[in-house]
């Protein structure tokens, strides 16, 4: 599951080095959090978050196969330094 979102994310920023999913599994539910470089968090919500909901249902569809249910977040790591204060 992670290196579908990896493949997918790679293929969508400017700076596909910069792209870093966590995956957590437990029981029932996989948790992934995508990382992307400040510029292209745009690049992977898309207009309206329409592309953001594409990878989301493509990972839900993947994790019917393990009989899990999936989440998929975008981490904006400069939105949380914001908040925080930096």
């Amino acid at each position: 599951m992670k290196e579908l979102v990896e493949l997918l994310a790679r293929a969508l920023v400017d700076r596909p080095e910069a792209v870093d999913v966590r995956e957590t599994d437990n029981a029932s539910t996989i948790s992934l959090e995508l990382r992307v470089a400040p510029g292209d968090v745009g690049h992977v919500i898309g207009r309206q978050g329409r592309t953001i909901k594409a990878m989301r249902t493509l990972v839900h569809a993947a994790a019917i196969r393990s009989q899990k249910d999936a989440t998929l977040e975008v981490i904006d790591e400069e939105q949380d330094a914001r908040r925080a204060g930096g």
